[in-house]
């Protein structure tokens, strides 16, 4: 169910307010390591698949420790190929929210208060629970 105009004015809103306020939350939240690479996925599937092997080794001659050995080798590849790859981006949300802001013309939050913003929307709520 898509968000209607209004619901996306209102988020829009609150995630600039969020900018706005609390960039140090923003930014612990939205650092990242960066996206896996292709060599580490191929490499890690590869880890995994002979992790696979050890496994059914391990089936194969009736030997449990071999068996835990291959999972573990397994688990070792499927972590690999998870891991965040060597780029890092700069987590940059304050100029993220102005060119987002600029872009859709909208007008920069009202107050850096935290009470009239949380005033404001509960004065939403209230009219939104009136209309119905």
């Amino acid at each position: 169910m898509p968000l209607s105009e209004q619901e996306q004015r209102l988020l829009e809103e609150m995630e600039r307010s969020l900018y706005q306020n609390d960039s140090d939350f923003v930014a612990r939240v939205t650092r990242r390591q960066g996206r896996p690479t292709y060599t580490a996925i191929t490499i890690g599937v590869l880890i995994g698949l002979v992790g696979v092997g050890v496994i059914v080794l391990g089936l194969v001659i009736k030997q449990p420790l071999i068996g835990v050995l291959g999972f573990v080798v397994m688990l070792a590849g499927v972590l690999f190929a998870l891991r965040p790859g060597g780029r890092t981006p700069t987590a940059r949300p304050a100029r993220a929210a102005s060119a987002r802001s600029a872009r859709t013309g909208a007008r920069p939050a009202r107050g850096s208060s935290g009470g009239s913003f949380i005033d404001r929307m509960n004065e939403r709520w209230d009219k939104r629970n009136q209309q119905d």
